[in-house]
Order: C-alpha cells, then sequence, then structure tokens
C-alpha cells in the first residue's frame, strides 16, 4: 500500500507542477486517481509540507509550495 500511495503523491505533485493550483475533484478527473488514494497521496505531500491550501470562495485549491 505504501508504494502506491508514493506514486500517487509522485502522480500529484506531477500534475500540479505542470497544471498549476487545482481542486481535489479536478486532480483526481486528470490524474485517474479514486479519491481515497488522492486523499492518502495529499497526506503524504503535505507531511512532507510540499502543499499549499488556499479556499476561494467554496472551493480549496492545492498548490506546490
Amino acid at each position: 500500500m505504501t508504494e502506491s500511495i508514493g506514486a500517487a503523491a509522485g502522480r500529484v505533485w506531477q500534475y500540479l507542477e505542470q497544471n498549476g493550483p487545482a481542486s481535489a475533484t479536478k486532480i483526481s478527473k486528470d490524474t485517474g486517481l479514486d479519491t481515497k488514494l488522492l486523499q492518502r497521496a495529499i497526506g503524504w505531500l503535505s507531511k512532507e509540507e510540499k502543499l499549499s491550501f488556499e479556499t476561494k470562495g467554496r472551493n480549496e485549491f492545492i498548490g506546490l509550495k
């Protein structure tokens, strides 16, 4: 399981590097990661302090620091 979470974290990081900040829904749709795996990957990257979070209206955007 750890390997799949690490691989998903890599996909999320690459996606954000190429596309900039996005919502979790958009990241999931564009990367093909299911919601649970995406949330674990976000947690992984957050623990490593690589993500920033910004709320605009009702939407939360995830980006790289």
